[in-house]
């Protein structure tokens, strides 16, 4: 009776231990099965022009999705980044052509999308408005401020340096894009899990009252989630830009659902408080991964879409099924 009730106890223990394993390296497993995978399926896929491509492709998402697990962490959404995308882009068309300035062009376009982030964070700190609603509202706000800055028109740069942001290759070899994107992961890597900001931010997602007995500044905590979403569609917006060289109104739609689904592929929880920079870096990379590996498959990109949904549909229940027990 006693060696079974050892045997019983030893068994649980391994249980634990091995979910213990899988919810910090299982993310990293399927992104190592599917390099096996798509290997086999496809000549074409282990070749440095493709993986290139696939990581220039996902830069302009990994960069949203930094952002973007900041708000998620702290129990919030974030539906305006795709509409902040083209505000960013209009906004560099204005100053590139006024002034010539890639720089001033860069800056306004960061400084207007932080200020849009702000006033999504100060409706939601302040006066405790859902996140969904506020963002919702402002993503058609900030849509139509784009459309109103540029009458409704795409319009062309007068410099045409700034293209090489988003088409120039450091030595040769690694395009621009992925230097930022490996750069803004950094950043966030240390804000996020080096940074006392970043330990209140788990805290008022894990539990916004015990953060607010504790001291934290809920508010001004949650503001902050938002203001760095808006930093980091700026920054998405100058590479878009440069990318397709004219400043347009009408991009970024749907994007922020791409950046929520890298989100929570990579463990990031709705419930809040629960996130990793890795594990949200690995999510961008498998979403690129998926989608490279079926264009090189020849697969519809109608089926794409679906993928994708059922990906963040998949990703949710599976982070419900992990924390059912919590709090």
């Amino acid at each position: 009776m006693e060696k079974t009730g050892k045997l019983a106890h030893l068994l649980k223990m391994d249980q634990q231990e091995f979910n213990l394993f899988m919810k910090r390296y299982g993310i990293g497993l399927v992104m190592f099965g599917m390099f096996i995978i798509l290997s086999i399926a496809s000549p074409r896929f282990l070749t440095v022009n493709n993986l290139t491509n696939v990581l220039t492709t996902v830069s302009l998402n990994g960069i949203l999705a930094m952002g973007m697990v900041f708000v998620i962490t702290a129990e919030g959404i974030d539906l305006s980044i795709g509409s902040m995308l083209a505000l960013g882009s209009v906004t560099i068309g204005l100053v590139l052509n006024a002034t010539g300035s890639i720089f001033l062009a860069a800056v306004a376009s960061i400084v207007v999308c932080a200020i849009f982030g702000f006033i999504n964070g100060y409706m939601v700190g302040k006066f405790n408005m859902f996140p969904f609603v506020v963002t919702l509202a402002s993503m058609l706000v900030i849509r139509g401020v784009a459309y109103v800055l540029s009458g409704g028109y795409s319009f062309a740069l007068a410099n045409p340096d700034f293209a090489q942001i988003g088409l120039g290759q450091l030595f040769g070899v690694i395009p621009f894009p992925v230097i930022l994107l490996l750069l803004v992961t950094l950043i966030a890597y240390v804000l996020l899990h080096n940074t006392k900001y970043g330990r209140y931010v788990y805290a008022v997602g894990g539990n916004i009252r015990a953060a607010r007995a504790s001291g934290v500044n809920v508010m001004w905590t949650r503001v902050g989630t938002f203001v760095i979403s808006g930093i980091t569609a700026g920054t998405a917006a100058i590479i878009m830009t440069a990318r397709i060289y004219a400043a347009q109104p009408n991009i970024g739609t749907g994007y922020e659902i791409d950046a929520i689904a890298a989100c929570v592929i990579g463990g990031t929880s709705f419930s809040g408080g629960i996130s990793t920079i890795p594990g949200t870096f690995i999510g961008v990379i498998i979403i690129g991964l998926i989608f490279n590996g079926m264009n090189l498959l020849g697969i519809s990109s109608y089926w794409q879409i679906i993928m994708k949904g059922l990906l963040i549909v998949g990703a949710v229940l599976l982070d419900k099924m992990i924390n059912q027990n919590r709090g």
